[in-house]
């Protein structure tokens, strides 16, 4: 594509939000939580039912930011306490090929893939920043019995330029999380104004901090449903992506605009902030459905039809190499690269998904593959922290007869190991090519290929 006939990209990704949350997924009202906006976002493009994530946010965003599988990366679940945290600067971020084909470059929200000079999102790509480098859940901190400052340091919300350091501009307590989506969104549509005005093509990066614990709505939607604070919090989450919505109509950029809505990962399994994944079982941090799929939806007017509807298997590693190549910029050649080009498919123009399937681990163990309706497993965990148990036979199920992953096909399911292994040992000769970067790498480690 020309420069001139750039698309801006827009993308909203949720945090912890269930398959079963919104109203377009079965939820909504059964959840005491109207979502309206987003359920109307849902039938102006396409709505994915089988779009796949990672086990939770730090390996999501790095599959996401990289193209590549988390364990590829060493961006998993946590590092050894004391190493660095997030994507070594080796790796090059979807910000970094955008901004390198013309993109005006923002984040606004939760990055969780680095948080100190040199990994922070200014330093990956990104023009400006504003948010959190790590989790919500640090909101708890100063409210908490004992919390020391003197050892731990107080959480901060950032700002961020590229070409400066980040500086601290407002402690992050429980009542700044209650606000900081509000500003996210504020700060959101103030960059696109700009870029509007500058008429250069832009990429809105938007991880809000809903519905992560503690699922706590701002004062405004406080006790707006009557169902309590994750519910007031699922109503204010769709407030504000109608807000980003409205500021692209307003702009009058909506034809050249691509607009996703996702989350990060599956729901939260704590109490009380438990979410559901609606008809699939389990949370994250599990290798169940209920983990993988996520609500996923994108609207390109002209170019996607409304109304659209797929189960084909999408994951999170594609948006990398489908939006670079939409904005033109080059997939690095130097590395493997496991997201494949989806643009064919989002416009419609074949009814098939790109990709058969996938390989799953959580931290360094692989838990899981996925191929068209089957699912095998190798450690079996269905809710956090009951496990893990090591199958000596890998059990399968098919996923669309068994939602829930209770049946194993023993009887008719056997015939799909010869395709799970060719995937398997595929993905894992190329980790033998090119061994994984160790979580906690240093910022000059740069891998080896063999």
């Amino acid at each position: 594509m020309s420069n001139g006939s750039k698309p801006n990209i827009v993308l909203i990704l949720a945090d912890n939000l269930g398959w079963g949350e919104l109203g377009c997924y079965n939820g909504g009202l059964v959840r005491g939580a109207p979502t309206p906006r987003i359920d109307k976002l849902a039938t102006e493009g396409l709505k994915f039912l089988n779009f796949n994530v990672e086990s939770d946010c730090v390996p999501t965003r790095s599959a996401l930011m990289t193209g590549r599988m988390p364990i590829r990366t060493g961006a998993m679940q946590s590092v050894p306490a004391g190493l660095p945290q997030g994507l070594i600067p080796w790796e090059v971020t979807l910000a970094q090929l955008l901004s390198g084909a013309g993109y005006s470059t923002g984040m606004y929200g939760k990055w969780h893939l680095g948080d100190r000079e040199g990994r922070y999102p200014k330093d990956r790509g990104f023009d400006e920043w504003w948010g959190i480098p790590r989790t919500t859940n640090e909101s708890m901190f100063t409210s908490t019995p004992g919390y020391d400052s003197s050892i731990v340091s107080l959480p901060y919300v950032m700002e961020g330029r590229k070409g400066e350091p980040a500086r601290n501009v407002e402690l992050y307590d429980i009542e700044m999380r209650r606000r900081i989506d509000s500003e996210l969104i504020t700060r959101t549509n103030e960059f696109m104004r700009r870029q509007v005005k500058a008429k250069k093509p832009f990429f809105a990066y938007v991880p809000l901090t809903q519905v992560h614990f503690p699922t706590l709505p701002h004062r405004d939607f406080a006790g707006k449903t009557g169902a309590g604070d994750f519910a007031d919090s699922m109503v204010e989450m769709d407030f504000r992506v109608g807000q980003v919505i409205d500021e692209i109509e307003k702009l009058g950029i909506a034809d050249n605009t691509i607009l996703f809505f996702g989350s990060d990962n599956g729901p939260e399994f704590r109490k009380p902030w438990r979410g559901t994944a609606g008809m699939w079982r389990g949370t994250y941090h599990t290798s169940m459905e209920g983990s993988l799929r996520v609500p996923f939806m994108m609207r390109w007017p002209g170019r996607i039809t409304p109304g659209r509807i797929s189960n084909e298997i999408v994951h999170i590693t594609d948006l990398y190499t489908t939006l670079a190549r939409i904005g033109g910029a080059e997939i690095p050649k130097d590395r493997p690269i496991d997201g494949v080009d989806q643009l064919d498919f989002f416009l419609g123009k074949q009814e098939n998904s790109n990709r058969e399937g996938f390989v799953f681990y959580i931290k360094q163990e692989m838990r899981a593959a996925k191929w068209r309706d089957w699912k095998m497993h190798f450690v079996w965990e269905p809710e956090p922290n009951t496990g893990p148990i090591h199958l000596e036979t890998p059990w399968i199920f098919n996923v669309t007869r068994d939602p829930k992953e209770e049946t194993e096909a023993t009887m008719d399911g056997n015939w799909v190991r010869g395709p799970f292994r060719r995937l398997i040992d595929s993905f894992q000769e190329s980790l033998k090519r090119n061994p994984p970067i160790p979580p906690g790498a240093p910022d000059d480690y740069v891998p080896v290929s063999r």
